[in-house]
């Protein structure tokens, strides 16, 4: 299935023979350390910046109706996020994963993020669409 929006994860996530156990981690943008005068003047216009993870959180599909679900309880939690980056874990023999199973996947997620190592995730921007990098 292609992903062309938040709600097609959702919706590919339900129609999993296994429950899914979605994890999202939310990220801002910095400065790096030591940036160029073009990669402040990107900044600046509100494009280009270091990723930095604010927030995690993990979810089933049942828990969340919409993307809309998951901006409102972004906004509960406090986060001012640019980007959400999205992964699933799989549970077996129909088992559904806890959020106890999922903590230390989702804590690889977020240090993986740090890195820049975050092609495999899918990352959305703040209207629930996929973004493309490079």
């Amino acid at each position: 299935m292609n992903i062309s929006s938040f709600d097609d994860l959702l919706q590919a996530a339900r129609a999993q023979p296994e429950p899914q156990r979605l994890l999202f981690v939310f990220a801002g943008t910095e400065l790096p350390d030591e940036y160029t005068e073009q990669q402040r003047a990107d900044y600046e216009r509100g494009s280009g910046g270091a990723l930095v993870p604010l927030m995690c959180v993990d979810k089933t599909p049942a828990e969340l109706v919409s993307f809309q679900t998951l901006l409102t309880e972004s906004a509960e939690m406090g986060g001012n996020w640019r980007i959400v980056f999205a992964a699933a874990l799989s549970g077996s023999g129909g088992r559904s994963l806890t959020s106890e199973d999922a903590e230390a996947p989702l804590q690889r997620m977020v240090e993986a993020i740090r890195r820049g190592a975050h092609e495999t995730f899918i990352p959305f921007d703040r209207q629930g669409q996929p973004v493309v990098f490079g």
